[in-house]
């Protein structure tokens, strides 16, 4: 069976990420309470996916069909609600899975784990990530993190005068913890193979144990 993601919020993230996810051939439904947006929902959706009522109410949650939701995600335009959908989805439900949107950066500080929120998504953290990789001068770059913040998915540019500049992937000592993912080469993602020569300025991603990314970095960095 499909997986199945309970999504409140019916506005414009709500209706896309709906669409987007249908199109994948998961399963979903959308909870929204507001009128209007719900008569918006039904010209893009299919009716029996729409749920009419407010998220937070446990009783809305649970005719949604939360108890078999693998996700929720929460992505109303209103950050108290976010949390509180979260909330009640991790712990009155045990969802396995909790995504909540946040709208007022100063807010981001609450979507943790403590909160019942696994993965929170901020507009404006997204908008720097994609100012600072264009002016990064090769710093490395965090993408995504994982498994509560254990790992992460980097981004570093390999320095000219680095160690590892023109050896084969065979040869570098990584951390023990750290898997190659990419390199991206003049616009080109290659998949990395131990035979695969690092060159000066390529883009590796890689997915590393937190602790082990100063390792990392240092490893692709200017040699000492």
């Amino acid at each position: 069976m499909s997986m199945f993601v309970l999504i409140v919020g019916g506005g414009k993230v709500g209706s896309h990420l709906a669409s987007l996810l249908m199109s994948e051939g998961y399963r979903v439904k959308v909870v929204e309470v507001r009128r209007d947006h719900i008569q918006s929902l039904k010209d893009d959706l299919p009716a029996d996916i729409i749920v009419a009522g407010d998220g937070t109410d446990p009783d809305v949650l649970e005719s949604s069909g939360i108890r078999q939701a693998n996700v929720v995600a929460a992505v109303t335009g209103a950050d108290e609600t976010n949390l509180v959908v979260a909330s009640l989805a991790r712990f009155e439900f045990g969802v396995p899975r909790t995504i909540g949107r946040v709208n007022n950066p100063k807010n981001a500080w609450l979507y943790n784990p403590t909160m019942g929120v696994d993965v929170s998504l901020s507009q404006a953290d997204l908008m720097a990530h994609l100012i600072a990789e264009e002016m990064s001068l090769g710093d490395m770059m965090t993408l995504m993190k994982l498994m509560r913040g254990q790992f992460s998915l980097v981004q570093e540019k390999v320095h000219p005068e680095s160690a590892v500049t023109n050896k084969p992937i065979s040869t570098l000592k990584l951390p023990d913890q750290c898997v190659l993912v990419a390199v991206i080469r003049k616009g080109t993602l290659l998949l990395p193979k131990g035979e695969t020569v690092l060159q000066e300025a390529d883009e590796v991603l890689a997915l590393v144990k937190s602790t082990e990314l100063t390792e990392f970095n240092a490893l692709l960095a200017r040699a000492q």
